[in-house]
């Protein structure tokens, strides 16, 4: 082999091996278990140092909020688990005591769950009814039981 070729090789050599290096980092970084308080409290001294985004909702009495941390609790099924947020990105409208949140974090070895980001479930008031404007009008439903369709004309109906 001439000494050209055999650079060449080395240097796409380094190139791969960084790639796969990367890429195997990356992945493990990324990786995030899905739980529970419960679940977590389960996991004991396994849960430390990893990546987890833990479900459960924000314990009344709990809510702390100074300017550069928000702490709360956390409580699922009778278990509970601190949780300091020390996060950048302004928390939801709708995370508040009593509200279903996920926080994505760490569990540190003091037992606090350390999350860098919350996500908090939106309010029932936003949930769909189904029906625009609220509830159907009960000539509407009347009508759809006995399997009428829209008048002639109606968007909905037949032209």
């Amino acid at each position: 082999m001439r000494p050209t070729q055999v650079k060449m090789l080395v240097g796409i050599s380094i190139v791969v091996g960084a790639v796969v290096w990367l890429a195997a980092t990356g992945f493990d970084e990324s990786k995030a278990y899905f739980k529970t308080v419960p679940e977590l409290a389960a996991m004991g001294k396994e849960a430390h140092g990893k990546r987890i985004k833990v479900a459960g909702d924000v314990k009344v009495g709990t809510l702390v909020r100074t300017p550069h941390l928000t702490t709360f609790e956390l409580e699922l099924e009778g278990a509970t688990r601190k949780v300091a947020y020390i996060g950048k990105a302004v928390l939801p409208d709708t995370f508040k005591e009593g509200a279903k949140v996920v926080a994505d974090g760490r569990l540190r070895d003091d037992g606090v769950f350390e999350a860098k980001q919350i996500q908090a479930k939106c309010a029932s008031k936003y949930e769909s009814t189904g029906y625009p404007g609220g509830d159907m009008p009960e000539a509407m439903r009347k009508a759809i039981e006995r399997g009428e369709s829209a008048p002639s004309g109606h968007p909905d109906g037949a032209m």
